[in-house]
């Protein structure tokens, strides 16, 4: 039996990374790293777009 794979629409600007973690450098007390979490702005941090009304209407049959 054929498997179809989902038409999930990945953001463009993220490549469905929607969240990463940058180190500053500098370190807690307790040795772990200071890190910066960061959201993609385009798709807020989901990892994917909302199809577009242009791609909406040409999916028609």
């Amino acid at each position: 039996m054929p498997q179809h794979a989902q038409d999930t629409r990945v953001c463009r600007a993220c490549d469905g990374f929607p969240t990463v973690a940058i180190t500053t450098g500098g370190r807690h007390n307790d040795g772990s790293r200071i890190l910066l979490r960061v959201e993609c702005r385009t798709c807020q941090g989901t990892g994917r777009t909302a199809p577009t009304s242009a791609a909406v209407a040409q999916s028609g049959r």
